[in-house]
């Protein structure tokens, strides 16, 4: 007798769930998130160069006296600095440089002194047509 009120109710517990509660106050929904619980957000949100700094940066002569420093793999770098630069332990004290990929695209960068992986800016990554995902060889030259 028992199995067979629990059978019967059963249905109608299950709808419980899709009733309202009326005591309850409805909530506006979350902004969408990732996996992670980050908020999502396009590369162009993070990227805050302006047109006129990815000209510059894209346009810059390149120095044919330029000392080549070598060849790393990057990362991408940390996507809240602003900015086109390069990361690496190619560099000992900050200056202005350039890296180009293998296929021959050039990006003007302030070079730093850094540890680790070599770390590209989102700004450069963007610029030279990289996928964010990507973890590419560059040659790094100092002007």
């Amino acid at each position: 007798m028992r199995i067979y009120i629990a059978l019967i109710a059963l249905p109608f517990l299950a709808s419980c769930a899709e009733v309202s509660n009326p005591f309850r106050r409805e909530q506006a929904a979350p902004p969408a998130a990732t996996a992670l619980g980050a908020i999502a957000r396009t590369p162009e949100a993070y990227d805050l160069t302006s047109a006129a700094e990815r000209e510059r940066a894209l346009a810059a002569p390149v120095n044919t006296g330029a000392e080549r420093l070598g060849a790393v793999v990057t990362v991408l770098g940390n996507a809240g600095e602003p900015g086109f630069w390069l990361r690496s332990s190619l560099v000992k004290d900050p200056r202005k440089g350039r890296v180009e990929t293998a296929d021959g695209a050039s990006v003007a960068v302030d070079l730093l002194p850094g540890a680790g992986s070599a770390q590209l800016s989102l700004a450069a990554y963007r610029a030279l047509g990289l996928s964010l995902t990507a973890l590419p060889q560059v040659t790094v030259y100092a002007d």
